[in-house]
């Protein structure tokens, strides 16, 4: 077993080298930069610990291909942030079954064939930004949803937990698209939305950049200010930012879970017993009203 360490970091011993090998999906969302950033941090604060990090670039197969050279390379253990849950899975489970400790970031896989899975609880976080936007607009009004790439678990988390949070309410989701995580996209589909709709109230987008990009493309046709937008990820510079500018009227946050991966991986390491499989991560909501006092927890 390591000594014990400070923050809840365990410590190598003394001479002792270990290399974790990290598998980013994409760096092109800045929360995935946040949480590269945030497992950087942590790592630096265990002496002898080597983080290795890949980046798949949204690029699937090539995401595949990293997670196994990684197994090849034969690294202490794994951290991946799968683009897709399905063809993730395989590689993943090879990791496990060779007794590669896997920790699996931000989004599942298909299975159990891993060590622990850390992540918010995207439905809830989607039930809730539905209860919040149906109190919001008073339970009327037409919406306009911007997905996330809908072959990710948190896509389809975050788009099943919002109808639910909708239902029995007189909203209507007027037009719906698939942005991929990517602002640029989310700015295309809403000017598609713009140009079939004049009487959008709300912009429910699976993400900070998402609602950043409807934003943008109605304020280049002069509508921004008689619609509301809702975003998640809620970074500080980010999401925070926008809504303290005004820009969103709430960001619900998706922690990056960065600085717990490491954590889990020091005790996994040090052979600690009776670790959960799931390891869920508290989120909150950050209005005009609350920001200032660090959001508002939900319930």
């Amino acid at each position: 077993m390591f000594a014990a360490g400070t923050a809840a970091f365990g410590t190598l011993p003394a001479g002792k080298k270990m290399v974790i090998g990290m598998s980013q999906c994409n760096l092109g969302e800045p929360w995935r930069v946040q949480m590269n950033a945030d497992i950087k941090k942590a790592a630096q604060k265990v002496p002898g610990l080597d983080v290795v990090f890949k980046d798949a670039q949204n690029d699937t197969l090539k995401q595949r291909a990293q997670v196994e050279e990684f197994i090849n390379s034969g690294v202490d253990l794994l951290i991946v942030s799968p683009k897709e849950a399905a063809p993730l899975t395989p590689p993943i489970a090879e990791a496990y079954k060779k007794g590669i400790p896997v920790i699996v970031l931000d989004r599942k896989v298909l299975g159990n064939d891993y060590t622990m899975f850390i992540g918010a609880d995207n439905k809830r976080i989607g039930l809730a930004a539905g209860r919040w936007i149906a109190k919001r607009l008073g339970g009327k009004g037409k919406i306009v949803e911007l997905k996330g790439l809908m072959t990710s678990t948190p896509g389809q988390d975050r788009n099943s937990g919002f109808r639910q949070g909708i239902k029995g309410s007189g909203l209507q989701v007027a037009f719906e698209a698939d942005m991929k995580w990517l602002e640029p996209d989310a700015r295309k589909e809403m000017e598609s939305a713009l140009a079939v709709h004049s009487d959008v109230d709300l912009v429910y987008a699976h993400n900070d950049p998402g609602a950043h990009g409807a934003y943008l493309a109605a304020k280049a046709v002069g509508r921004e200010k008689n619609i509301m937008f809702v975003g998640i990820d809620g970074l500080p510079q980010e999401g925070q930012a926008y809504v303290k500018q005004g820009l969103l009227e709430a960001s619900f946050e998706y922690p990056t879970g960065g600085k717990e991966a490491v954590e889990n991986a020091m005790k996994i390491l040090g052979g600690k017993k009776g670790l959960p499989k799931e390891l869920k991560l508290e989120s909150r909501v950050f209005t005009k009203a609350n920001i200032d006092k660090g959001g508002e927890l939900l319930k």
